[in-house]
């Protein structure tokens, strides 16, 4: 937030320059750098500074949001500067609001690009948007491409966000990008749902579009946002995104009109007009104060710069950009550069690289082949085979060009229009062999990242290192889980493009090399639905490279998504089929893996010694491997078995020794699993220390943000509770965990918890509600080909009958035995 006045009276054009300084102070930046991050010239930066000139209200936005404090505090001062009153009386100093309290609340989301200072024109089309949202609440801006459509819609959303003050959400649906597909609309909803901060647990992984529109529309209606939904293909793609009930509006912008959008008044925009575009023009190069200024001196020239430009705003946004930043051009200078050019978008694109060197040129033509809609220094490093710093000090010349984009500090994007227009220029100048081996390098990249982030996040992480063909210069910084998960978030939907893009190119070492390292995120934030596709495509690229390795684990990896999802039956399929290969490749640690997983499936189907054995062998195998991180993690889930079947000594002895173990620092799966199996054990025999593990381990869940881990812990807390004797928090700790599961949309995972809440209700007097779970894990066991589970359903409806009903009791017995003769007490 911007520092309050606290200078009492005086000129209010003098205290307003002083607060821009002091913004300028904090930026860091000398007055070129600022005012071209806040897309202001020099000239103009320079007498709002010293106070010579006012401020428009944009810029002063502009200028805030670069160093990240609120521009409101300032709107008092800058009226006044800009409509001056009589000086009121002095009055005491002002004191500054206090600042907010550690663990407030993070500010509302707002996403949207920067208004630009030079908007110009559009009066009419400006007053239908902001009117027409008032009764309609949607708004389609249709035209032509360059015709200034987001421009209209970014402005006026700006001038609603005080209005619609829970958030300002901005999408590019990538309709009518070159060499990309339009966003889908589950992509679209999972990304608009990520930005409101929607827990991943909330968001539906199964069940397609219509559930996600569902719960977008659910969450849009407690609250006031304006969301933009740019670039549009049609109405199909964007109908799904709309709002329903409520007061959040939308404002889409579409090449087309969007017909099928019945309900949504259109405002359509054609070309500036001749005024306008002289405007634009003017402003944009930082010429309207100058009535001596090149414009004005050749009227002739400028007029054919209009007309060069068929009077769209980008490409008149081009040409002053070149005429501002080459001082010593005259106008007509610039008009024999564009007239150069093919056609009215890309006499202004084409005049702009031609300024650049041979270096800044071939980087921006290569940026045509990026996948992704955004990208960061290190990208554009890895595609051009450049230094970082290289690449840096060429992205802010091609900023200063705009021929490239700068939506937030450190991402840079094309526009369409000049990604197209770089897009063509790297087909004609750069040979098939240069624009293979520059893709390449990004899908390289992209995959040594995924890696780099997927280890310094604390939870475990097993994999090999990449063997795609080289690792790029320079990874970005991941020096906690906070900056991997950060980065996760960022690349998401970049990192799918880049996995379609390498099945686009038949690239199949990174098609099988991407998903493994994108799964611990992925599965987090898209569910087991997409981690399935990805790894169905991953298994298809290895079985055509046929490496004994890659194909092993290719088809361990789709098995782990398929047990992950409840679909059992294909699990063991998919491990069957690993298992040879496994054994030929001769890697212990895929091999450990290997049989981690196919302990967890074998347990679930209701065997007994097999999965022990598994898990004895995994953690063999990971010691041999010199893995110490896995042999705990093998460790702590042998005892977690053993307690199940009701072996508690040697459950706790076999956790203390995981917890023992050496591990990784941070590395929590294996201490998460043996802290709730040692609480679990030891709860009859010393309650304190009990409750003393499963809260630690409960805490390390809630800071992963793990929901279903969450869930598990409140559940074994519930059980340690109920064997102390402690009911009515038993109750509590169950019911806890079963709020968290009943956000899930992943209802297979439910039968992990019910037999031991239904257990609970028993013992807690509650025998109705006892056989209503008990009966719920009966009619979901069966369908997913959990016979453990199934025959503690029927064990606990037995327990329940055993005093109403003695014959129905001993039928349910009878049943369990035949599901599974030798069936562990659960926890």
């Amino acid at each position: 937030m911007v520092e309050q006045d606290r200078t009492g009276g005086g000129d209010p054009r003098e205290e307003l320059a002083a607060r821009l300084r002091l913004l300028q102070e904090l930026s860091q930046r000398g007055v070129r750098a600022l005012a071209r991050d806040a897309g202001l010239s020099s000239s103009s930066l320079s007498r709002y500074l010293s106070g010579r000139t006012v401020p428009p209200w944009p810029a002063v936005i502009a200028l805030c949001r670069l160093v990240q404090r609120d521009p409101r505090p300032l709107r008092p001062l800058w009226e006044r500067a800009s409509h001056p009153l009589p000086a009121p009386p002095k009055t005491s100093r002002q004191v500054p609001p206090p600042s907010p309290p550690a663990g407030a609340p993070r500010p509302p989301r707002n996403d949207l690009p920067r208004d630009l200072p030079d908007f110009t024109g559009r009066e009419a089309q400006l007053a239908a948007v902001l009117d027409g949202v008032t009764g309609n609440r949607v708004i389609a801006v249709d035209g032509m491409a360059g015709v200034g459509k987001t421009c209209l819609a970014v402005h006026a959303a700006h001038r609603l966000a005080a209005d619609y003050p829970d958030a300002q959400l901005y999408l590019d649906l990538h309709g009518f990008t070159e060499g990309r597909r339009p966003l889908d609309p589950d992509r679209a909803l999972r990304t608009l749902l990520a930005a409101l901060d929607v827990p991943s647990e909330k968001v539906p992984q199964d069940g397609g579009v219509e559930e996600l529109a569902a719960c977008w529309r659910s969450e849009l209606a407690h609250r006031r946002a304006v969301v933009v939904l740019d670039n549009a293909a049609d109405a199909d793609q964007v109908r799904p995104l709309l709002p329903g009930a409520g007061s959040s509006v939308a404002l889409i912008t579409s090449r087309n009109r969007l017909l099928g959008l019945d309900e949504v008044p259109p405002v359509s925009l054609d070309v500036l007009t001749e005024r306008e575009s002289a405007e634009l023009l003017a402003r944009a190069s930082g010429e309207t104060d100058d009535r001596e200024g090149r414009l004005a001196r050749d009227p002739g020239s400028t007029a054919e710069v209009l007309r060069l430009c068929g009077r769209l705003p980008l490409a008149l946004r081009l040409a002053a950009a070149r005429l501002r930043h080459r001082p010593g051009w005259t106008v007509g200078i610039l008009v024999e550069r564009m007239a150069e050019g093919a056609s009215e978008f890309d006499t202004a694109f084409a005049m702009s690289v031609r300024q650049l060197d041979r270096a800044k040129a071939r980087l921006f033509r290569l940026l045509g082949l990026l996948p992704g809609s955004s990208f960061d220094e290190h990208v554009a490093a890895a595609l051009a085979d450049v230094p970082l710093r290289s690449a840096r000090a060429m992205l802010e010349d091609l900023l200063d060009a705009h021929l490239v984009q700068q939506p937030a500090p450190g991402r840079y994007r094309l526009h369409d229009l000049v990604h197209q227009h770089a897009r063509r220029a790297t087909t004609e100048q750069d040979s098939p062999a240069d624009r293979d081996r520059a893709l390449t390098r990004v899908l390289d990249y992209y995959v040594h990242a995924a890696a780099a982030a997927d280890a310094a996040m604390p939870f475990l992480s097993l994999s090999r290192e990449p063997t795609v063909d080289r690792p790029p210069t320079e990874l970005p910084s991941f020096p906690d889980k906070m900056a991997a998960l950060i980065w996760f978030g960022t690349e998401y939907l970049n990192l799918l493009a880049a996995f379609e893009a390498a099945e686009e190119a038949g690239t199949d070492r990174h098609l099988c090399e991407l998903p493994r390292f994108m799964r611990t995120y992925f599965a987090r934030r898209c569910g087991t639905t997409m981690l399935n596709g990805l790894f169905e495509r991953s298994l298809a690229a290895a079985q055509r490279l046929a490496e004994p390795l890659q194909l092993a684990e290719a088809h361990s990896d789709l098995g782990f998504a398929r047990y992950n999802a409840g679909r059992m039956t294909e699990a063991a399929d998919a491990f069957e089929a690993a298992a040879p290969l496994v054994l030929r490749a001769g890697d212990l640690r895929a091999e450990a893996e290997l049989a981690m997983r196919r302990g967890y499936l074998r347990w679930d189907e209701g065997y007994v010694e097999e999965p022990l054995d598994l898990f004895r062998l995994a953690g063999k195998l990971y010691a041999d491997a010199g893995c110490p991180m896995g042999t705990a993690h093998a460790t702590a889930y042998e005892a977690w078995a053993l307690l199940q079947l009701g072996h508690r000594e040697e459950a706790a002895r076999l956790a203390r020794t995981a917890l023992e173990l050496p591990h990784a620092d941070g590395a929590w799966p294996p201490t998460l699993t043996a802290l709730i199996t040692l609480g679990v054990a030891i709860a009859d025999d010393d309650p304190d220390e009990a409750a003393e593990h499963l809260h630690r381990a409960l805490a390390l869940a809630r800071e992963d943000g793990h929901k279903h881990n969450e869930a598990w812990c409140l559940n074994c807390l519930g059980v340690a509770l109920r064997r102390m004797g402690r009911h009515e928090e038993a109750l509590a700790r169950h019911e806890q965990a079963f709020a968290l599961l009943d956000e899930l949309f992943e209802e297979h995972w439910k039968i992990h918890f019910l037999s031991a809440y239904g257990e609970t209700c028993r013992l807690a007097g509650r025998p109705d509600e006892a056989l209503r779970l008990h009966r719920q894990a009966l009619e979901l066991a069966p369908r997913l080909g959990h016979r453990q589970a199934e025959a503690l359903a029927h064990e606990g409806i037995a327990a329940v009958l055993d005093e109403t009903d003695p014959t129905a009791a001993a039928e349910h017995r009878a049943a369990g035995r035949a599901v599974l003769p030798v069936p562990g007490p659960g926890v």
